[in-house]
């Protein structure tokens, strides 16, 4: 029996492909009200027709940009109601050592990475606190807790995150507000995938698949993820089973980091 969400308005960026709309699939099975967000205009409005029967609604956002944050909730809200549920999961990914990475590079990640949820968290939190009630899930990485070669920047902006659910659940709590965050391991989504295929022309065929074996190898369940591994988590944090949780980050990983 799917979690209910009856009533619901649940804002989901990075909402086209993978964590971000295997979860919107499910909270759409319990009866919510979404809008996906994605900087892909045509990917996100065909997204939310898939959908259908569900109330659905896409939006075109670049979430490093405060105006397109500002409009992407005053559409929700006109069309859908105030929001009840929002889940970031928009992201970037890239392979680069820390020597070989230039400003560009941390800009570009730490404008997506971490002001795009810091300018989301500004935009949603003002009705959620007002209205006594909201639901918060940002995506984050076990490389913020543990760090991880070729991802120095990337580890950054998740590390910021994890700090920031933290810090802003102690502020929000008493409004009955609660914000957690989920750090998937190895998922097979498009963005994932896209990247997988840059590395590939990058250190050949040879050397990326015995990467990948040794990447499946240190899962202790022998597999990679898929999205729907990790939306069930997402899912159930935003219900109101979990109303006593808040300033938790949670790994789905397939037991490769256990820390």
């Amino acid at each position: 029996m799917p979690l209910q969400f009856d009533n619901k308005v649940a804002l989901i960026t990075g909402g086209v492909h993978g964590m971000g709309f295997a979860a919107a699939k499910l909270l759409a099975q319990g009866g919510a009200r979404l809008a996906l967000a994605d900087i892909n205009r045509a990917g996100v409005e065909a997204a939310a027709r898939s959908l259908s029967p569900a109330r659905a609604i896409g939006i075109a956002t670049d979430i490093s940009n405060t105006q397109e944050v500002a409009a992407m909730v005053e559409r929700t809200t006109k069309e859908l109601g105030p929001i009840d549920i929002f889940i970031n999961s928009a992201a970037v990914l890239d392979d680069k050592r820390f020597l070989e990475s230039t400003i560009a590079d941390w800009e570009r990640m730490f404008g997506v990475g971490i002001y795009g949820p810091m300018n989301c968290l500004r935009a949603v939190l003002p009705g959620m606190v007002e209205r006594r009630y909201g639901r918060v899930i940002c995506m984050v990485s076990d490389a913020g807790k543990v760090g991880q070669s070729g991802h120095s920047y990337y580890a950054a902006s998740k590390g910021a995150v994890i700090a920031l659910i933290k810090s802003v659940a102690q502020e929000v709590g008493s409004a009955n507000v609660t914000i957690n965050g989920v750090a998937p391991g190895s998922v097979d989504t498009p963005l994932r995938e896209a990247r997988n295929q840059q590395l590939r022309s990058k250190i050949g065929d040879e050397k990326f698949d015995r990467r990948q074996r040794a990447m499946v190898k240190a899962h202790p369940m022998g597999r990679t993820g898929e999205p729907e591994d990790v939306a069930g988590l997402i899912a159930f944090l935003v219900s109101d089973q979990a109303s006593w949780i808040t300033g938790q980050v949670y790994s789905v990983n397939g037991g490769a980091v256990m820390a």
